[in-house]
């Protein structure tokens, strides 16, 4: 039997899409990171979350169709700096926490972001 995914351990894409419900509301409504989203109509930031779900469970292992540009690609010139990922990152973990990840897929969750790093981090 072969192991399951990070996608099937998740919970599939309900569950990732539910994750990223939570998770963008909150980044919109940081202090600091809340100009990313500054002028942005309501389709776009509905585009911007299903790309998300999308990217994720494509990420994860799952049976979706990532029809996005690259991380490096899609974050060029967005200036985004060491502390805006910080930022980005105590949100990620204070949503993990929301739906009670467990350990090793919030391990893998965590590295896989982490991973994407060098390709949005500008200055």
């Amino acid at each position: 039997m072969s192991e399951a995914t990070l996608y099937q351990r998740l919970g599939g894409y309900d569950a990732i899409a539910a994750v990223c419900a939570d998770l963008l509301p909150r980044l919109q409504a940081d202090p600091l990171l809340g100009r990313f989203w500054l002028h942005r109509g309501e389709d776009g930031i509905k585009r911007e979350y299903q790309l998300l779900v999308d990217f994720l469970c494509n990420a994860a292992g799952g049976p979706v169709y990532y029809t996005g540009r690259d991380m490096k690609l899609s974050h060029k010139g967005m200036r985004i700096s060491a502390a805006d990922w910080e930022t980005f990152m105590r949100h990620l973990h204070a949503t993990l926490d929301t739906f009670a990840v467990p350990a090793p897929e919030r391990a893998d969750v965590v590295a896989f972001i982490e991973s994407t790093r060098n390709d949005m981090v500008e200055c």
